[in-house]
């Protein structure tokens, strides 16, 4: 059973009954539910969530500026933005906003709680398919530019693959999976990876490593 507690936040209240719904039969507690994120910020305040599920379109105040103000105050509540939108330029903008995570409305339950259980373990909850997404707008952005330190040059050959893998989309479990080491150790790799780089979070080092050439930008389609 996940240890979260749970802001919900969307204005259709049906799609809220049904996430609710889900979430309880998993025993993973709804603390409070908003209509918008207006709502979104004064239940924030008052019940201290460990997470906020964010929808992006609402009234009176939108999902991308509810969460540039609530992280702003309250840092520690991760935010995660549930949309109907994949649009690229929601993705980046909810990333910029603060957001940890980004999920589709489409997911299937299954892939939903697993991302979900990544969440209580401190990983970032992003599909692969975003995850390409993510690579292609730093390919795009960094393509002249060069970077200050290669990977060989500051990271363990063992750091090199956990990088590589996180640059993949690769949740803490699958990385554990494919190189026969816990979920543990490889946070231990990846807290060392941020600090040995001076980066803040797995988007940076997904930045990084496409910047030193790590892995490859994804083809466009």
């Amino acid at each position: 059973m996940l240890n979260l507690r749970i802001l919900l936040v969307d204005d259709h209240p049906l799609f809220r009954d049904g996430i609710k719904s889900l979430l309880a039969a998993r025993g993973i507690e709804v603390v409070g539910e908003a209509r918008d994120g207006l709502e979104a910020l004064h239940k924030a305040r008052a019940l201290r969530p460990d997470l906020v599920l964010m929808d992006l379109t609402m009234p009176n105040l939108g999902g991308l500026e509810a969460t540039r103000l609530l992280k702003m105050e309250m840092p520690e509540i991760k935010v995660i933005i549930l949309t109907a939108s994949e649009e690229e330029s929601d993705l980046f903008e909810a990333i910029k906003s603060g957001a940890q995570g980004y999920l589709t409305k489409s997911l299937q339950a299954e892939t939903f709680f697993d991302l979900l259980e990544g969440v209580a373990h401190g990983e970032a909850p992003i599909t692969r398919q975003l995850a390409s997404k993510i690579l292609g707008e730093f390919a795009r952005q960094t393509r002249e530019a060069q970077p200050a330190a290669r990977p060989s040059q500051v990271l363990t050959e063992r750091e090199r693959e956990v990088l590589s893998l996180v640059a993949q989309g690769r949740t803490n479990r699958e990385i554990g999976q494919a190189l026969f080491l816990s979920e543990n150790t490889i946070k231990y790799h990846l807290k060392s990876i941020l600090a040995k780089l001076h980066l803040n979070n797995r988007a940076e080092a997904v930045a990084f490593a496409l910047r030193s050439g790590l892995v490859n930008p994804p083809k466009d389609s």
